[in-house]
């Protein structure tokens, strides 16, 4: 029983379903504290959150990332309770074992084991922790990047525990992010018999067109970062539930993923045209959820892939797939941001799990990167 499994664990006990923390950044500022961090806790709206610094002179490293976990779904399908940390066969089951408080504990022992050998590193270290990362995302890294704004205090690099990697701890590292806009479409049309078709008009007929063109749009070809911009339509709903009636609306649901190729404000005015060249009578509302981010080769990213190939002696891969992170709140003030964790694979599943191993690594992987960025040793500069 290591000590980061035995924090892990402790987390995992704590039923801190978004935007719930129950205590967990509790338990995490009491150790941050015995090393000398300062501490603060700072609650906005429902959400608490933590920012924990040691020592005040630049740069300034972060380990970011968040204690809410989505819910466990039905409990009766799990193998063993979600919120009872199982170990078998060397893995450990839990709600939040992979997403993302096996990280948060690997983080933790890392920044312990660090300093033990770096009382007085070359620049300062925080942690920047949240209970809303899996819920609406409006009261947590948000608040607390304009709060550290609003105070000039400035995040030079930024790792955040993400679950990243595809088949192996250390295949893969995200760089960088797509955006996410979603849209929502109103389509209005005339109620009526559905025997009498001239006396309604069908919003659902009359949109399908423009549905159709949306879908096909290539909107941009993508780069050697991020793939091309995709659109999807994620809800369609209108009528009433009954068979002889003609809607008199119809409402879309629909989202983009977009790459550095194209604004959302791009993207927000060729849907306009598109929907206007059908003449349909709508409304369209829109909601950005995160600007694209990319943080391209450097110190972060090169300390990085070089504190993954010496523990595991893999060459990770750079990506900006997935979906959006609190990466997209912390890029914009110009910090270096990486996602760096374990396996995605059953993440937000039933049965989600880590495997002990890999939480030893992940820890040594976190504690190297310390080594390069605020220790003496420097990473490798043929990556």
């Amino acid at each position: 029983m290591t000590p980061t499994l035995e924090l892990a664990m402790e987390l995992i006990r704590r039923r801190s379903v978004t935007p719930e923390d129950a205590g967990c950044q509790q338990v995490l500022a009491e150790r941050l504290d015995k090393l000398g961090f300062r501490i603060e806790h700072l609650r906005f709206g429902e959400v608490d959150n933590l920012w924990a610094r040691y020592g005040t002179d630049g740069p300034l490293f972060a380990f970011a990332g968040h204690t809410d976990v989505v819910p466990p779904g039905p409990e009766q399908q799990w193998q063993s309770p979600p919120f009872e940390p199982v170990l078998r066969n060397g893995v450990l089951f839990g709600r939040g074992a992979a997403d993302m408080k096996g990280s948060i504990a690997a983080m933790m022992t890392a920044c312990e084991r660090f300093l033990a050998s770096h009382e007085h590193p070359g620049g300062s270290l925080a942690f920047l922790i949240t209970s809303d990362e899996e819920g609406p995302a409006i009261d947590g890294t948000v608040k607390m990047i304009e709060h550290l704004e609003e105070r000039s205090e400035k995040i030079d690099w930024c790792l955040v525990g993400e679950p990243s990697c595809t088949d192996r701890l250390g295949d893969t590292i995200k760089n960088g992010r797509r955006g996410s806009l979603g849209g929502r479409l109103l389509v209005k049309g005339v109620q009526g018999h559905i025997a009498y078709p001239h006396l309604a008009n069908n919003p659902i007929h009359a949109a399908l067109p423009a549905l159709a063109e949306l879908t096909i749009t290539r909107w941009d070809q993508g780069n050697h970062f991020f793939p091309p911009t995709s659109f999807q339509i994620s809800n369609i709903r209108g009528g009433t539930g009954a068979t002889n009636v003609i809607p008199g609306e119809l409402e879309v649901l629909f989202n983009f993923r977009f790459s550095t190729e194209v604004t959302s404000a791009e993207l927000q005015h060729r849907v306009a045209s598109i929907l206007d060249s059908h003449e349909l009578d709508h409304h369209l509302e829109w909601t950005l959820s995160g600007q694209p981010f990319l943080t391209p080769a450097g110190e972060l990213v090169e300390a990085a892939r070089s504190a993954v190939r010496k523990i595991t002696g893999l060459d990770p891969d750079l990506s900006t797939s997935g979906g959006t992170s609190d990466g997209r709140f912390i890029a914009p003030t110009g910090a270096q941001v990486v996602e760096l964790g374990p396996l995605n694979t059953t993440i937000h599943k039933i049965n989600e799990a880590v495997s002990i191993e890999s939480l030893e690594q992940l820890s040594s992987i976190y504690e190297e990167i310390l080594n390069y960025l605020l220790g003496s040793q420097l990473p490798q500069t043929n990556l």
